[in-house]
């Protein structure tokens, strides 16, 4: 049965970093374009990044874009988010999500598997 699992998560100061890990159970995770999104209180699921089955096509929201970082390794079965000069609007529950032979887009209709989710929150 095909699992994501995210960790990582935390609290931190503005201005910091975190790296979240999106690690697959069940499934060789190279056949599977992934996606980071996020969920904040009262907000809708918004799409963060994502990252092709071979790393080779990447988008990021403009929300993000030039503070995170996304990749993977196949070899670990495991996808990153690296995430640096958090704001407190970064905030919310971040989930990964799978996409089998699936395009790279900022869509969650695109990605029909889940995590559970990991919660980022970003205070002083």
């Amino acid at each position: 049965q095909l699992q994501l699992v995210e960790s990582g998560g935390g609290l931190v100061q503005p201005g910091g970093s975190l790296r979240l890990s999106c690690a697959a159970a069940g499934f060789n995770l190279d056949i599977y374009a992934i996606g980071w999104f996020r969920q904040a209180p009262g907000k809708e699921r918004e799409g963060v990044s994502c990252i092709s089955r071979v790393g080779n096509i990447i988008v990021y929201s403009e929300s993000v874009k030039g503070r995170f970082t996304i990749s993977r390794d196949n070899a670990k079965n495991t996808v990153y988010l690296q995430m640096n000069s958090l704001k407190p609007e970064d905030t919310a529950v971040y989930y990964c999500a799978a996409a089998f032979l699936g395009r790279c887009v900022l869509s969650d209709a695109g990605f029909p598997s889940w995590g559970q989710g990991t919660q980022v929150t970003v205070s002083s």
